[in-house]
């Protein structure tokens, strides 16, 4: 069983950053795949961003060269750097790790870009 715990939303304005940490609870943490989604108002949920167990990286097209996802597997910590943040960021971030046929979500956390 993995626990998530999400941390560092809040109300930004447009072009500047926030960081959000994650963290998580039980054991083995180090082989799971770990990634940041995110649900905007009246959408569906996206990925955001994946970092695997082996430390590959994957980050959809609309967030690449602004957000870095980076992991302290000896902290149980995944971590969130979002830079040159639009109002189409505006949404609920969730922490997820998955490992074969285990999936866990923390309870997510509100990032809202506005002037």
């Amino acid at each position: 069983q993995v626990q998530l715990v999400e941390s560092g939303g809040g109300l930004v304005q447009p072009g500047r950053s926030l960081s959000l940490s994650c963290a998580a609870s039980g054991s083995s943490f180090s082989i799971y795949d770990m990634g940041w989604y995110r649900q905007g108002p009246g959408k569906q949920r996206e990925l955001v961003a994946v970092i695997a167990s082996g430390g590959t990286l994957d980050y959809a097209n609309s967030v690449k060269s602004r957000f870095t996802i980076s992991r302290d597997n000896a902290k149980k910590m995944v971590y969130l750097q979002m830079n040159s943040l639009k109002p189409e960021d505006t949404a609920v971030y969730y922490c997820n790790a998955r490992w074969m046929y285990k999936n866990y979500w923390g309870q997510g956390t509100q990032v809202t870009v506005s002037s």
